[in-house]
């Protein structure tokens, strides 16, 4: 799990959850990365479906991708919506296409951890981290950038 250094977020509800997603979206450039953090339950595959109809339309189909491990989307830039939960081996995320999905646009990567501990061997320089935490009757998202995305935090407006 990355630093907690970053900005934090309160998450009332869903809603929020998905505004963040959204407020993301027109931040992201091709060859970037999300990566969503959390425990089960917590909101990740929400703050991705805010990100992608962000970036496609309001009533994208945006299924979570535990089972088929990756989802691709027409947008501008192409985002890829990554589970990576059950992977044994990070290897295994070259096989489903994270490098062509970065190669062509951006990639939103829940479960980041099974990458291992240095995430940035499989992706690229500017990465989002987003980690989503139970916080009272509400969550917490603490977001850090990497590269390009240390200065574009100042952008994000939520």
């Amino acid at each position: 799990m990355p630093d907690h250094d970053g900005l934090t977020i309160p998450l009332a509800d869903a809603e929020a959850t998905a505004r963040l997603g959204a407020a993301i979206a027109p931040l992201l450039q091709p060859g970037e990365s999300v990566l969503l953090y959390g425990p089960l339950g917590m909101g990740k595959s929400t703050l991705a479906r805010g990100l992608i109809r962000a970036l496609t339309r309001p009533d994208e189909d945006v299924p979570s991708p535990t089972f088929t491990l990756v989802q691709f989307y027409e947008s501008d830039p192409p985002v890829a919506h990554f589970d990576l939960y059950r992977l044994t081996r990070a290897a295994e995320a070259s096989e489903i296409g994270l490098d062509e999905a970065l190669d062509e646009g951006c990639a939103v990567i829940e479960w980041p951890e099974r990458l291992g501990d240095d995430p940035g061997h499989w992706l690229g320089p500017d990465r989002l981290a987003v980690t989503i935490e139970s916080d009272g009757d509400g969550r917490v998202a603490t977001v850090s950038g990497v590269g390009g995305w240390e200065k574009k935090l100042k952008d994000l407006h939520v």
